[in-house]
């Protein structure tokens, strides 16, 4: 308990810190309460309209938090950080496929590349535990399950594709109380887009999530299905442009902007 808490009380440049130098490499779920955690994208210049179309047409998977000017690595959101160094781990794609997962993409970095800050459910989960909705992935100190789905995005231009989903058992009397709770926060995905029933969205074995960790579901629990911030990076790897770069799934940029 006393780790955890430590987690909670983390600052957010203590966070970045611990990535920049390598100590930390694991998911963020859990780090600095109530502070904005946020997924990122980044592509080449000539790519970043049709991407920013689409984050503006599927706000839901994609809510945008900051665009960064081309070759700018600096966020206004994190004051002295660097988009480069300050996430546990990346992915390079280079026509859709991944290439490499690194520690820090350095040597990667292009001045016409564009980063696209997104923002994350992690962001929500200290308020859930508050309300008394208790989250199994974080008491373990694993990743969340994350699903590809047969919701249909907005496509724009050369993006195309389905939505991820992040999914957390909840226990049927909380359901509601999840819903409202994590309702007050649009900027982070919001309220679920599923509950129950992982077969109408295309999730066939809930056993074996797509990215993050398996997470049990006991018999009084539902599965809740919230729109997730891997979507894009999924989306850019199903259109193959020739070269982009992701968060690794679960492991954000915790930003300086307060949840409330």
């Amino acid at each position: 308990m006393t780790k955890e808490r430590d987690k909670l009380s983390m600052s957010p440049e203590e966070v970045r810190t611990l990535c920049r130098n390598g100590s930390l490499t694991g998911p963020t779920s859990g780090f600095a309460k109530g502070r904005v955690q946020a997924n990122m994208m980044i592509v080449p210049r000539e790519h970043a309209f049709d991407f920013l179309l689409f984050c503006q047409r599927n706000p839901k998977p994609c809510p945008l938090v900051e665009v960064l000017e081309p070759g700018q690595f600096a966020p206004r959101c994190a004051e002295g950080g660097d988009v480069r160094t300050d996430l546990p781990g990346y992915r390079v794609f280079e026509n859709g496929r991944l290439i490499r997962e690194v520690g820090d993409i350095g040597e990667y970095w292009r001045d016409d590349l564009v980063t696209f800050l997104i923002g994350c459910s992690f962001s929500f989960e200290s308020a859930l535990i508050e309300g008394g909705i208790p989250l199994r992935h974080v008491d373990a100190g694993k990743n969340v399950a994350m699903y590809k789905t047969n919701i249909p995005c907005w496509s724009a231009g050369q993006f195309n594709g389905n939505m991820v989903v992040s999914m957390r058992p909840v226990k049927s009397g909380h359901v509601a109380r999840a819903v409202e709770i994590s309702g007050r926060f649009p900027q982070v995905h919001g309220a679920p887009v599923h509950i129950g029933h992982p077969g109408l969205i295309g999730i066939t074995d809930l056993s074996s999530p797509d990215f993050g960790d398996a997470i049990p579901i006991f018999d009084d629990e539902l599965p809740v299905f919230w729109a997730c911030g891997v979507t894009p990076q999924y989306v850019a790897e199903l259109s193959r442009i020739p070269f982009c770069i992701s968060h690794s799934p679960g492991k954000m940029l915790v930003t300086d902007l307060t949840t409330s």
